[in-house]
């Protein structure tokens, strides 16, 4: 099979040749990419440029991959590809409809079939072929994008996503602040080298995050005159170890022991270095591909696209308009077989490692320890150590006292960032979902808002359940807070809808029971479910 993809989404015009005799395997791979990136005079991307640009350049790296084909496929044959592949979205509407209007003619030209890609699932599934992983859970770490992605029932889920701008995006506005040129990322990778951690804003709900504060007072701190090198390490310890620590909740949620990174960002040594060592930690598996599959390529859009082609999953020319916003989690994975089945029912075990800590099961206590994690940077950690495990005790009791179930605390050493609980429930709510069980955490949660805090991370491993007495317990407050913000608010019922996502066969309406519950229960329900819509709306792939 010979297929050829064409990409645009931004600021790569690219397009490569992808051929293989085993979708299965990356063992017989060839792969030429032909990569003619825009580069601006001064400052980012300008949508304009880069669309002339696109328009330039589209035609001359088409017409060499197509070259390369016919040399693959020799004189003999008439179409030297099986199929044509490109970029749907998400991306640019100006750079995406000259790609698209550029695999339409081709497409013709060789009377074969087109096959329409997203870019950021080719990001995933890039890594996922070439790792060899079965069923991986991926980090996408790009310019305008940044997520965390999950395979359940026939569809990509995103577990968590940045909640204004993206990752690269983020830091290319602090470089042009300072009046460097686009791309700001290795720039800034180089110059951390050379520098002492600055602190920074770290912000992480649940499993989405924020990375527009942590612009802003990066810039600040430049104005007030902190050295640009510290400035720049504490970006990338901020910016990454936020990503790191989002990617191993998602690790811990769905039960999943493989991560594969994708995406632009994703080249930055310093990253794979810290999803490296957390992986490590846990005892998963972590794969980077090499750099030319992880910066925009054409390679990762003709991959997916033959195994698309393969599956009769391929667009008539009526049908193949692009989409600017087009969400990963829209697309019907026809190319996968059935769930890889992840076995979550209590096995008894004594230690389980969680997402920033290990809990120790003992008769009647849980003993909780959130140990030093060596990805992160030593200051940083152990603030964060510290004051998540003070918050933790302080929200579990409040709660219990405006009528949350909640383990009792036995004992804290908040200088060592250990917790001794009163062991509760028998399994964790992704094992014991059901509409009773799911409007329990609504109720509890609108109880705890209206009390003028938020849980922080109320996903389905951060619940317990105890059928017999008809309980559940709300557990794990370290990232919770005092507020009233309506929208705080919301971000809790947000990060309760993702992990339903990930780890639920029905979350639509487990959902909806807990939105009901949360509605019955809350005097403020109406300001809440309006903020919730707007960050449902705010989402970089809505």
């Amino acid at each position: 099979m010979r297929i050829l993809g064409i990409e645009g989404t931004a600021w790569a015009a690219s397009a490569a040749v992808y051929e293989t005799d085993d979708l299965d395997s990356a063992s017989d791979d060839h792969v030429f990419i032909e990569t003619d990136a825009y580069q601006p005079d001064s400052g980012g991307i300008h949508p304009r440029e880069a669309a002339e640009h696109m328009g330039e350049a589209i035609p001359r790296v088409v017409e060499t991959a197509i070259g390369h084909g016919r040399e693959r496929a020799g004189a003999a044959e008439n179409a030297p590809f099986d199929a044509v592949a490109f970029s749907r979205g998400p991306g640019l509407g100006p750079c995406l409809r000259i790609v698209a209007t550029a695999a339409r003619a081709v497409a013709q030209r060789f009377d074969v079939p087109l096959v329409g890609v997203n870019h950021m699932v080719a990001h995933l599934e890039v890594g996922r072929h070439r790792s060899g992983f079965d069923s991986p859970v991926c980090l996408n770490a790009s310019g305008a994008n940044a997520h965390v992605l999950g395979y359940r029932n026939g569809r990509y889920r995103v577990l968590g996503e940045t909640m204004d701008t993206g990752a690269g995006n983020a830091i290319d506005k602090f470089t042009r602040h300072i009046g460097w040129q686009h791309p700001g990322g290795p720039k800034v990778e180089q110059h951390a080298l050379d520098g002492e951690y600055h602190p920074l804003p770290y912000v992480v709900k649940g499993m989405d995050f924020s990375f527009s504060g942590v612009m802003s007072a990066a810039k600040q701190a430049v104005d007030d005159g902190v050295p640009v090198d510290d400035v720049c390490r504490g970006l990338e310890e901020t910016i990454f170890g936020m990503l790191t620590e989002v990617s191993e909740r998602a690790l811990s949620l769905t039960g999943a022991d493989e991560l594969v990174l994708g995406g632009g960002v994703g080249q930055n040594e310093r990253l794979q270095g810290m999803l490296g060592e957390m992986c490590d930690q846990r005892g998963a598996q972590f794969y980077a591909p090499e750099n030319r599959f992880l910066r925009d390529n054409a390679g990762m859009i003709a991959m997916l696209g033959a195994k698309m082609y393969a599956a009769g999953d391929t667009l008539e020319i009526e049908e193949s308009a692009i989409d600017s916003n087009f969400r990963p989690d829209e697309i019907p994975v026809t190319w996968r077989g059935p769930d890889e089945s992840v076995d979550r029912r209590d096995r008894g075990e004594t230690e389980v490692q969680g997402a920033e800590a290990t809990v120790t099961i003992e008769a009647d206590r849980v003993l909780k320890a959130r140990n030093p994690r060596s990805y992160r940077h030593p200051a940083l950690d152990e603030r964060l150590r510290t004051e998540r495990t003070r918050q933790e005790v302080r929200l579990t009791s409040d709660a219990r006292r405006h009528g949350v179930p909640t383990p009792l605390v036995l004992d804290v050493d908040p200088d060592e960032a250990r917790i001794a609980f009163q062991r509760v429930g028998e399994a964790d709510l992704r094992e014991r979902l059901a509409a009773d069980t799911v409007s329990a955490v609504g109720e509890y949660l609108a109880r705890i808002h209206d009390a003028g805090f938020v849980h922080g991370d109320p996903t389905t491993r951060n619940a317990r359940v105890a059928p017999r007495e008809r309980r559940v317990f709300l557990i794990d407050f370290g990232l919770g807070y005092y507020t009233d913000e309506p929208e705080d608010h919301a971000m809790d019922l947000h990060v309760l809808a993702q992990s339903l996502a990930g780890t639920a066969d029905d979350p639509e309406a487990l959902f909806e029971a807990a939105r009901e519950a949360y509605r019955a229960e809350s005097g403020h329900a109406d300001a809440v479910f309006a903020s919730l819509a707007d960050i449902e709306g705010r989402g970089r792939y809505q």
